[in-house]
């Protein structure tokens, strides 16, 4: 069977629904925008190719300029983007391959000095998932929450794909796996259940667009036109949000971001949200918490 034929061409994962259509959401404190920021803490294997700065190098085997360039990400760039963010009183929802735990373990430190929340992002970012059998993709994602749970002392609630990649049956297998949450889908502002084949799953919001991999490798942003992107997305879902609550990613890559350039003027970002009072500056598991106690039909 092909693999175009193997996937349906439609899925039931959740039914359409219009937001103009739901109930008004409210978060808590009467906050208009719940936030969440994301950085996603990355391991890459050193024998292949993977997101890179330049293409000039890319077909050797090891690419050093384009390696030792991410690697700068969990060298220093994390450090950076943690004294940013800790200053601003927000607190990570960290998308971690379980590969970090491995090889950068002071960053588990500080992360849980910090009080950051992990959340599952596969082992390492040079492997998506779609097209491993099915025992082989549950076994990656049980053997990666394994070691965050050992390496953090806490199993992840949440769930990021490398790239956010899926098969068909990934949803499934997250359930299966415990996870209450994923991030894979950017398809709405508000959070929302999803079918799964048993347990339960929510969908939260995340973003492509407020996302510095895409703003500066893909769009080639500047810093200051990236910290504007995000004042300005902010800015209308504060105002949609006095009707019906919004939320808010802010998706980050310590190699991207971390650089002084780029970091100095999402300090003004962050600093424009967190002076707005009907703002709440929280993590994913909070944020899912609040909507299954709240709005979830049981």
């Amino acid at each position: 069977m092909s693999r175009s034929s193997a996937v349906p061409q439609h899925h039931d994962r959740f039914p359409y629904s219009a937001i103009v259509d739901r109930p008004p959401l409210r978060w808590p404190g009467g906050a208009r925008v719940a936030v969440w920021v994301i950085p996603n803490i990355e391991h890459f294997l050193f024998d292949r190719p993977s997101s890179s700065i330049t293409a000039t190098t890319t077909s050797l085997v090891p690419d050093v300029l384009n390696y030792s360039w991410r690697d700068y990400g969990v060298r220093v760039g994390v450090w950076r983007l943690m004294e940013v963010m800790e200053k601003h009183g927000v607190k990570g929802t960290a998308a971690l391959n379980s590969d970090v735990c491995l090889h950068y373990p002071r960053i588990i430190e500080a992360g849980n000095a910090l009080g950051w929340e992990w959340m599952g992002h596969g082992t390492t970012n040079s492997t998506l998932i779609n097209a491993q059998p099915e025992e082989e993709e549950r076994q990656l994602v049980s053997s990666s929450l394994d070691t965050i749970e050992r390496s953090t002392g806490k199993r992840p609630r949440g769930w990021l794909s490398p790239g956010l990649s899926e098969s068909i049956r990934t949803l499934d297998l997250l359930a299966e796996a415990g996870i209450e949450y994923v991030a894979n889908w950017v398809n709405d502002e508000q959070p929302y259940p999803m079918q799964v084949r048993s347990g339960s799953m929510l969908s939260l919001p995340y973003s492509v667009e407020i996302n510095d991999f895409v703003a500066f490798l893909e769009r080639g942003q500047t810093g200051e036109a990236f910290a504007q992107t995000i004042c300005d997305q902010f800015d209308v879902l504060y105002e949609d949000g006095a009707g019906s609550g919004r939320v808010m990613a802010i998706c980050l890559h310590p190699f991207l971001i971390g650089h002084p350039h780029r970091c100095k003027h999402l300090v003004r970002a962050l600093a424009h949200i967190a002076s707005r009072r009907e703002v709440w500056l929280t993590t994913g598991g909070e944020i899912a918490d609040w909507y299954n106690r709240n709005y979830r039909k049981r």
